[in-house]
């Protein structure tokens, strides 16, 4: 594959702000080797979510790869808070929307799609627009917000956390996909596919109250592992996270990045963060902390990387 050189016209605060993408290239490894097999890692740019979505699908190999025929499956994006789509606060509902077909079509039995929500639930879910293309797709979306719908589950590989209590749609999943929004974060400084983990647990106050970084590289080390990490990018909170306040928070990127390594797949995305607004991998302390746990390498020279533009 050759060599691109990454551009992409980006809307930021009303204002056409053009991307350099040579620092996302560089993020994204400079291994160019001929692969026949499958990548590690998708990365792909230029398209419409579900266009974006074939494509970095296509290149891992297919849906049927990862889903398979009768599976119970579980989509867990991040609908965290009451905001539109235009505004990044939560996974593009396209995205969704096309992955809960692509899931069905793979044979999966049953999709289910949920968030452990921070503002009201049905409100998150509503304007969000993930409620509606989730059903639109044959999916089903749950609730997240009451205790009883977690379950305590052991966490022995984990540092600060040894045992959480995590939503009972993904204990009685055959498999899981993590589909995160890339943004900015006031605690953790980045929100993609480790911090995504969030949404599964009920007590999110032990984590900000016990080590946030080490906390959020704990809980990936639970044993049921997503079979893939989906990062959307197509746009991108860059400040003001995780909420954000108004459309100059935003920079529409219009990108995907797919892996099933997600300690490689946020350092890929802090590379891309970085285009807009530079983040230094020091603050966003849950990457190194999961390499240290061996989920994952940041070593991406080591990552069998496909660059695609649309």
């Amino acid at each position: 594959m050759k060599r691109r050189e990454f551009l992409k016209t980006s809307a930021l605060a009303g204002a056409a702000l053009t991307l350099n993408f040579e620092g996302l290239q560089a993020a994204l490894s400079s291994n160019t080797m001929a692969v026949e097999s499958a990548p590690d890692m998708v990365a792909v740019m230029g398209g419409e979510p579900a266009a974006l979505l074939d494509k970095a699908l296509e290149e891992m190999g297919g849906i049927g790869k990862y889903i398979k025929k009768g599976q119970k499956v579980v989509i867990k994006p991040n609908i965290g808070w009451d905001r539109t789509p235009e505004l990044a606060g939560n996974t593009n509902p396209e995205l969704i929307k096309a992955l809960v077909k692509k899931c069905l079509d793979a044979g999966a039995s049953k999709v289910t799609v949920f968030d452990h929500t921070c503002d009201e639930w049905r409100k998150c879910y509503n304007s969000s627009g993930i409620e509606a293309a989730v059903k639109e797709a044959g999916g089903i979306i749950v609730p997240g917000n009451e205790e009883k719908y977690y379950k305590e589950v052991a966490i022995p590989g984990g540092v600060k956390i040894k045992n959480a209590k995590i939503h009972e749609a993904l204990l009685e999943a055959d498999a899981w996909i993590n589909v995160p929004i890339l943004k900015n974060h006031g605690g953790a400084k980045l929100s993609s596919a480790m911090k995504n983990y969030m949404g599964i647990v009920w007590d999110r106050r032990f984590f900000h109250q016990n080590d946030l970084q080490q906390c959020i590289a704990d809980i990936c080390t639970w044993q049921k592992k997503p079979v893939l990490n989906i990062v959307d990018a197509y746009r991108i909170m860059h400040q003001n996270g995780p909420q954000g306040k108004s459309a100059a928070d935003v920079a529409t990127l219009k990108s995907i990045i797919v892996s099933p390594n997600i300690v490689a797949i946020d350092t890929a995305a802090l590379g891309l963060f970085n285009q807009v607004k530079k983040l230094d991998m020091d603050a966003v302390g849950h990457i190194g902390k999961g390499e240290e746990l061996k989920l994952g390498s940041t070593n991406l020279e080591k990552v069998n990387i496909k660059r695609i533009r649309l």
